[in-house]
Formats: C-alpha cells, sequence, structure tokens
C-alpha cells in the first residue's frame, strides 16, 4: 500500500500530465465563475476533488494554470473583493421560467381553491335539507313529502 506522499507525488505527476495534453480551447470549455470547474479536473485526473485543495503543489500549480490562462485571455480576469467591505448575503432574482411556472401555479390552485368552494357550498346545502328531514322524523316519526 502507497503512504500518502507517494499518493501526492503520484497525483501531482497525474495532474502535470493532464496539464500538457490540454489546449486552451479545452480549458475554454471547462471554466466555470471564470476559473476552471474543480470536478471535471478531478474527474479526469482520477483522484478525488479534495486533492486539489489538500495537495500544496497541485493547488500552486493550478493557481499558477489559472493565472496563465488569465494572461492569454482564455479566463476572464479575477475579480478581487475588498478584505474591509463586508459582504451581503446574494439575492437571487427569479428567471423568467421560474416565474412562469409559479404564475401556472397559482392559476390551477386558484381553480381548485373555486370548484373546492363551490363543492363545500353544495354539501352545506344537502346538509340543511337532510337536517330538516332528520328533525321532522326525529318529531312526528314520519318523513314529509
Amino acid at each position: 500500500m502507497a503512504s500518502g506522499q507517494q499518493i501526492s507525488e503520484q497525483n501531482v505527476k497525474i495532474f502535470a500530465t493532464w496539464v500538457a495534453s490540454k489546449t486552451d480551447d479545452d480549458y475554454r470549455a471547462m471554466a466555470s465563475r471564470g476559473v476552471l470547474s474543480r470536478r471535471e479536473i478531478a474527474t479526469e485526473c482520477g483522484f478525488a476533488k479534495s486533492a486539489l485543495d489538500q495537495n500544496p503543489r497541485i493547488k500552486a500549480s493550478l493557481r499558477e494554470l489559472e493565472d496563465a490562462l488569465r494572461n492569454r485571455g482564455v479566463l476572464p480576469p479575477a475579480v478581487e473583493k475588498p478584505a474591509d467591505e463586508p459582504s451581503k448575503p446574494l439575492m437571487r432574482e427569479p428567471g423568467k421560467l421560474r416565474g412562469a411556472l409559479d404564475s401556472e401555479r397559482l392559476r390551477r390552485l386558484e381553480t381548485d381553491n373555486a370548484s373546492l368552494k363551490a363543492e363545500v357550498a353544495e354539501l352545506k346545502r344537502s346538509l340543511e335539507k337532510h337536517t330538516i328531514l332528520s328533525e321532522a322524523l326525529a318529531l312526528t316519526g314520519r318523513v314529509p313529502r
């Protein structure tokens, strides 16, 4: 069984081979949010995604690769956030598809609600009629016509 250092060294070699085998178009295809997709890199290299963060040599190589790609114009420039500015939570704007689905669901629920209200009103009238008949039967012992 290989030690952790041996596995780490093996992963560095695999990563270096993977970097050498890719073209700028390959990197463009796997770019996500201005960086390379860590999941895709780990899948293609055959090791866990955590190796990209926990192995300092791979982490440094990946950072250098992304910087080089930014300099060549393959990746967009990195956006720096000021350290003194507190970050506010991001609010998602509902998309048009989500809004259309919500409005369709609302329309369907309103239709169901209206039909259920009509059914409740009809059942109340029926119950009232049967209550009157039941009272008459209890008082007279006969069903009125």
